[in-house]
């Protein structure tokens, strides 16, 4: 199963969501190693498509705009018709939607493989079977075994890939400097944030104090991130702490996280988009789970560490909690300084 005939053009469709996005990497760079002479044009929507901006996998970025001029019947029509202007060979769609089939049909790409999902099948010249055992693995698997059923040779190793240009890190770096944190220091970044739901959050007293005290064991500064609508959360962490940090949650682009992550020697984080980007970008990072699947959604990185708790209905995956929110309250800020603390013994920099 898998292509006639190696494409000269092929439209991948990303996933929706940043952290799937990002474990979609190695399932890229398996496209084009596999397909080296052919031009990979990748349709994602306006947050992910700032994601790949530089990715060395990818020759382009098409985005789908939406909200905006590709919204509703007639704006899918239009996207359709930029797409089959664009004469492709092949699409391959990481993202499940029936959504992602029908612009690949409308816009007349005589190939089209996919997992058959969200009703989709008959919108598919080939559908790759997804099977119990393929839903019971890594997301980053996930998307391998997509390309296994292709025939697609599997990178080796599969790693999170992620770029920032240096410029993108310089203009960082003197941003930094500006709110008084000087080029070379040891910064732990805390994301109090997750997308997802409310049930995904740990609590912003919790986070405070192991900025307290990894700020004091580390000699280091903290930096809280985070959307527009997770500002009060990083406004509740700053209100709680007894040291001076820098707040920038709603007050960075994707790109412009990333090039802070990039700076970063440590992350504090919920399962999240963040947390996805920090594994892609090399940062040792600790993970706080909850009501979702660590062994689905967990970083893929040697330099990080899950903390969690077992209890009964965990993994539940439900984005608001009705039990009181256990498998959060059991995790503790003296669990979460342990693990950094077991991660990078003698701290940042000094390694294992």
């Amino acid at each position: 199963m898998g292509f006639n005939d190696p494409p000269a053009s092929l439209l991948v469709r990303a996933t929706n969501w940043l952290g799937d996005a990002v474990m979609t990497t190695p399932a890229l760079a398996a496209v084009r190693e596999g397909f080296p002479d052919a031009r990979i044009v990748l349709l994602a929507r306006p947050l992910v498509a700032e994601l790949f901006r530089h990715h060395p996998d990818v020759d382009e970025v098409m985005v789908y705009e939406r909200p905006g001029r590709h919204e509703g019947v007639l704006g899918r029509l239009r996207l359709a018709g930029e797409v089959r202007r664009r004469r492709f060979d092949g699409a391959l769609l990481l993202q499940n939607a029936f959504d992602a089939a029908l612009i690949a049909f409308l816009g007349r790409i005589p190939e089209r493989a996919g997992y058959p999902t969200d009703g989709r099948r008959i919108l598919l010249t080939v559908p790759v079977p997804l099977t119990p055992a393929i839903l019971e693995r890594h997301e980053v698997e996930y998307y391998l075994c997509l390309l296994d059923g292709l025939g697609i040779p599997r990178p080796v190793p599969a790693v999170l890939k992620l770029t920032v240009a240096e410029e993108e890190r310089e203009a960082m770096a003197m941003r930094l400097a500006s709110l008084g944190i000087e080029q070379g220091a040891t910064i732990v970044t805390i994301n109090p944030g997750a997308t997802y739901g409310s049930a995904k959050r740990w609590y912003p007293d919790r986070f405070a104090a192991v900025a307290e005290a990894l700020s004091a064991e580390w000699s280091a500064r903290v930096v809280v991130v985070g959307s527009s609508a997770e500002a009060p959360l990083a406004g509740e962490i700053e209100a709680a702490t007894r040291i001076p940090l820098v707040n920038l949650a709603g007050k960075t682009t994707v790109r412009e996280l990333m090039a802070l992550l990039s700076l970063s020697s440590f992350l504090v984080t919920n399962d999240s988009g963040p947390m996805h980007i920090g594994a892609a970008l090399g940062v040792p990072l600790v993970a706080i789970f909850g009501p979702t699947d660590w062994r689905r959604t967990s970083p893929w990185s040697s330099l990080a560490k899950v903390v969690r708790v077992e209890i009964d209905c965990s993994p539940c995956r439900r984005r608001v909690c009705d039990r009181g929110h256990e498998c959060m309250l059991g995790v503790t800020p003296g669990m979460v300084v342990d693990a950094a603390r077991q991660l990078l013994p003698g701290g940042p920099g000094k390694g294992a």
